[in-house]
């Protein structure tokens, strides 16, 4: 079997699809770790359970993404290397990218140890759900440093473009996740926190096994002893570009853990509405998200071989794939919205129905938006333009707060559902200028 996709040379559409389909199949299964979570424990637990789950799922969503961020973003500096045919730097980074994950997972569990329960409470959690929400949430960020180790894998495997393999053992693992909610919940009557166990037990086998093949099959990613000593403008460069993409992905999730503390206060029934509403909403969008991860690495690879022109068309190409998908979305999403929240959410109260069906349908018509937004975005951190799409999620984050102080309690959740579709223009706005007056980008535009 084929697994690595060469993003240097050939055909750019066919490269982005090939390398982002595995991606899409990730995320996938990747969702149904916290989607199999919502389905089991609104069928099994009830309302009370999901919307539990669904009070502290911004939180568990912030530390998802910063993970993600982090793997991503040092995986982006070992791609670089690879476009240009740097093992020696290759290495180095792959050795840097352990110490520094290592780090943050040491730093991140012990802040999350001090402050998740009066965080919740900041977030105005009701107190009939409170403390399961502290059960599953503490359980899961007791265990960071495996959701850090298998997005550090998986974004190793994609910089030298391999990002089948990380799929494999993803699917292996979000079986045995299923598997282990239903036992635990139903079996061992474990309640929610059965479901944040099964969750960590999955990914620790995910990640190891990604860490198994790494050895086995691929040498390039194999440092020795030497490639771990210290590299100050190595790891200023990984820091920045790493901890600038974790930041970025945290400060969107800040933004989305502030507009939860306006949900909460819409009472329990609400707040299960949009619980299952948010994960149908990040099916929606998955192949969006694909794409762009996709990108990143196919700009990091080309910006590294001084390839301008190859960068513009796939950003290009890009836009043309999450435009074809945007379409598709708002036919399926939007106009099976109210079965969709039904499946989701195994509700059979309207309140539920009524918000989760509202947020997926208007939020399915901005798709083409977010879609855009995610490949400028991705591209310019490709580039290692860290600093604009910084900016970018501070957009975000602001945005978010003004809803959340200043609309959301007069229009209520009505205010929620138009809250990202406003903030994702204004960013793609920003982005759109960003990218295109761009020096690197400008120096090929004659070539176009």
């Amino acid at each position: 079997m084929k697994t690595k996709v060469d993003l240097l040379n050939g055909s750019i559409a066919k490269s982005l699809l090939a390398f982002a389909f595995p991606l899409l199949v990730s995320n996938i299964f990747q969702q149904l770790y916290n989607t199999a979570d919502t389905v089991i424990v609104g069928r099994f637990l009830g309302d009370e359970s999901l919307a539990a789950m669904g009070a502290c799922a911004a939180i568990y969503e912030l530390f998802v993404a910063f993970a993600l961020g982090v793997g991503n973003g040092l995986s982006i500096v070992t791609a670089r290397f690879y476009g240009a045919g740097d093992e020696e730097r290759l290495k180095k980074s792959v050795a840097a990218s352990f110490v520094i994950g290592v780090v943050i997972s040491v730093t991140i569990t012990a802040l999350a140890a001090a402050v998740l329960r009066p965080l919740l409470v900041r977030l105005q959690t009701p107190a009939d759900i409170i403390e399961q929400s502290y059960a599953y949430i503490s359980t899961v960020t007791l265990f960071v440093i495996v959701m850090f180790a298998y997005n550090l894998f998986a974004g190793l495997l994609k910089a030298i473009g391999n990002s089948v393999m990380a799929v494999v053992f993803l699917i292996i693992a979000s079986v045995i996740n299923v598997i282990l909610d239903i036992y635990f919940i139903t079996r061992l009557d474990m309640g929610i926190k059965g479901a944040a166990v099964a969750t960590v037990v999955a990914q620790f086998i995910s990640a190891a096994l990604c860490f198994v093949y790494i050895l086995k099959k691929c040498p390039v990613l194999i440092p020795s002893a030497r490639h771990f000593s210290f590299d100050k403008n190595l790891y200023q460069d990984m820091l920045g570009q790493g901890l600038s993409m974790g930041l970025m992905s945290a400060i969107v999730s800040s933004g989305t853990v502030i507009l939860q503390s306006s949900i909460n206060t819409l009472g329990t029934l609400t707040i299960a509405g949009h619980t299952a509403a948010r994960r149908a909403i990040s099916f929606t969008m998955m192949p969006l998200t694909t794409v762009s991860m996709a990108l990143a690495t196919f700009v990091s690879q080309n910006y590294g071989a001084g390839n301008g022109k190859r960068v513009r068309k796939g950003v290009s190409i890009a836009f043309r794939i999450a435009a074809v998908w945007s379409v598709i979305a708002l036919a399926v999403f939007g106009l099976g919205a109210r079965w969709i929240i039904a499946f989701i959410s195994s509700s059979s109260q309207q309140t539920v129905l009524d918000i989760g069906a509202s947020y997926l349908s208007f939020n399915s018509a901005f798709a083409i938006v977010l879609g855009e937004l995610l490949n400028l975005r991705m591209a310019l951190q490709g580039m290692g333009r860290k600093v604009i799409t910084l900016v970018s999620s501070i957009i975000e984050l602001v945005g978010k707060i003004l809803f959340a102080k200043l609309i959301i309690p007069f229009a209520r959740y009505s205010g929620v559902i138009w809250c990202e579709p406003a903030v994702w223009t204004v960013m793609c706005i920003q982005l759109i200028f960003a990218f295109y007056k761009d020096p690197f980008i400008q120096s090929f535009s004659d070539d176009m």
